[in-house]
């Protein structure tokens, strides 16, 4: 058995598939890790939604922002925006049973092994001032929030850049934004944990006193897995822990990339004409 882990797919369903043709991908053998943001942007989102969500249990997922995005616009009275590529989505047939089970996935997937072997996959990042056993909680909570009775609501009010910086004392809509920010949206942060939502380049581009989350040291090691950061071409330098970035940036003409997990290979499939 070979597990993969693969960046955002943002609708790129002709990437996927040859991708996992030239891993000779087996669902009844191998698995698949899958860094959020299956869908937006590219021109085949109900196609990896339906691939994706057919594969069942050789599959796991993390929720990205456009996935969230997705299910604000659908249910929670959210506006599409001009360059979004949903309308196949929300038009399909399959569309309530396809939001169902999105709404269903995680922020983060913990492969449960002891360190220094563990190995965590977010969407965005992990934030360095929550210890793993805090990470894994605040996640959960945002789920359990996701599946319950209060998502509606929650998917209403999920938009906005406030609070920035977490705290424990957190209560209601922040407290549920905030943990959905840090896991779905987060690149560069303040040494006290504060986030920035405006710089979305390279690290050159982070603002005076910020920096890459992954920069900062943890008490423990994770490896952790993410996806969300297309400028990163796939690279993490200088960072303090073991970060491996998945996202190199297919929607934008670059590459689809799978990382075998035990190997540490990468192979890419890159992107077809949008002809």
């Amino acid at each position: 058995m070979t597990t993969y882990a693969i960046g955002d797919l943002q609708g790129c369903h002709a990437e996927f598939v040859a991708l996992l043709e030239r891993l000779a991908f087996d669902p009844r053998r191998d698995r698949l890790w899958l860094a959020g943001d299956l869908v937006n942007r590219g021109p085949g989102s109900l196609a990896c939604l339906r691939e994706v969500k057919a594969l069942g249990d050789a599959a796991r997922v993390v929720l990205g922002n456009h996935d969230l995005h997705l299910l604000g616009v659908a249910r929670g009275g959210g506006s599409l925006k001009r360059s979004d590529t949903l309308e196949a989505i929300l038009a399909a047939p399959d569309r309530e049973a396809l939001l169902d089970w999105l709404q269903c996935q995680p922020l983060l997937v913990d492969d449960g092994s002891a360190s220094p072997e563990r190995t965590l996959m977010v969407h965005a990042g992990l934030l360095p001032q929550w210890s793993l056993d805090q990470a894994r909680a605040l996640a959960a909570e945002a789920e359990a929030c996701l599946a319950g009775e209060r998502a509606g609501a929650f998917l209403e009010r999920m938009y906005g850049n406030a609070p920035a910086r977490w705290d424990d004392a957190l209560e209601g809509i922040d407290r549920l934004r905030m943990i959905v920010n840090a896991f779905t949206r987060m690149r560069f942060i303040a040494a006290d944990g504060t986030l920035d939502f405006a710089a979305k380049e390279g690290l050159d581009s982070a603002p005076e006193g910020f920096e890459p989350w992954f920069r900062y040291p943890r008490d423990d090691d994770p490896r952790v897995l993410f996806g969300h950061w297309a400028a990163l071409e796939g690279r993490t330098p200088g960072a303090e822990l073991r970060a491996e970035a998945l996202d190199t940036g297919c929607v934008w003409g670059n590459s689809l990339t799978a990382l075998d997990l035990d190997s540490g290979r990468r192979i890419s499939e890159p992107c077809r004409s949008r002809d």
